[in-house]
């Protein structure tokens, strides 16, 4: 039970950081993703790419950095010439050719069946040392990213992102350049989305391209709805609670002696029956976003 709490543990600090990179766009920004888990892929390719070619992790990092980057400069110039709406169906559709690339190009990415056999980061301790390594380096990532991104939206810098958000029209006339207002919160959401992907990577030990399904990426958005909108730490906590949850689905089924098709089952209607519960009845989430000093 220990192990399974570390594994559960890590694994709610790796969406933790996929909920803050995603909140910087949605949240505040107001740039409707729904391609953010291309952005995770960049990261878990990058450093799959380099273990397969013997580059070593550290280039594996840099690259998944650069892919994530690039890709985010490219949603960001899709951006100038669509609405919200549109820009979003872009984003789904660039996210889907992304994985049907990564599941046709054998060369590369090793096709349908992925590249296996990533070295874990701490492998090399034994049982619980390593796991519990990984898990205080996730939580370092997490709190260093929490506190880079309370830094942008809690300045004249977030102001603008949500004058961008609320109303372009009246930024454009203010001088703001929505260009690069949507430029930098894309990027930098990028490069955290990247991280969590590298280490999502050398802690699965396999990169694949079932991982990039864009049913992940409404897992995040049903994370960042159920926590909270706007707010960084409602983010992180939408994430904790439902990794949590379906993490102890299993048990559930076998306390309730339900056949194993129920866990699948279960796990969708947590997540798409707590987004539409949420969009319904509590459209601020657990923890609203501040406005003005008070919570909205």
């Amino acid at each position: 039970m220990f192990e399974f709490l570390i594994h559960v543990s890590t694994m709610a600090c790796l969406f933790g950081l996929l909920a803050l990179s995603l909140n910087l766009q949605v949240g505040f920004a107001g740039l409707v993703n729904f391609g953010h888990i291309a952005l995770f892929g960049c990261g878990t390719y990058g450093a799959a790419i380099a273990f397969a070619n013997q580059w070593g992790p550290l280039a594996g990092l840099l690259l998944g950095g650069a892919a994530a980057a690039l890709l985010a400069l490219a949603f960001a110039r899709l951006g100038r010439n669509l609405g919200a709406d549109y820009w979003g169906i872009a984003t789904l559709s660039i996210a889907e050719i992304l994985r049907t690339f990564a599941t046709n190009e054998q060369w590369l990415t090793g096709g349908a069946q992925g590249i296996h056999g990533l070295p874990m980061l701490f492998g090399s301790l034994p049982t619980p040392w390593g796991p519990l390594a990984t898990l205080a380096l996730c939580a370092v990532l997490l709190a260093a990213c929490w506190a880079l991104c309370q830094r942008l939206v809690n300045g004249r810098y977030g102001l603008a992102l949500k004058l961008l958000r609320e109303e372009p029209q009246l930024a454009s006339s203010l001088g703001y350049d929505l260009a690069a207002l949507r430029r930098t919160p894309l990027v930098i959401s990028g490069l955290i989305a990247a991280v969590a992907g590298f280490l999502f990577a050398h802690y699965a030990t396999f990169v694949g391209p079932d991982q990039l399904y864009s049913a992940e990426t409404f897992l995040i958005w049903s994370m960042l709805i159920v926590g909270g909108l706007g707010n960084n730490l409602g983010a992180v906590a939408g994430a904790f609670l439902m990794q949590f949850l379906l993490a102890y689905v299993p048990f559930v089924k076998d306390a309730l002696g339900l056949p194993s098709e129920f866990v699948a089952a279960m796990r969708l209607t947590l997540v798409g029956g707590g987004l539409l519960a949420f969009l319904l009845w509590r459209t601020q989430g657990l923890i609203p976003e501040r406005i003005g000093g008070r919570h909205a």
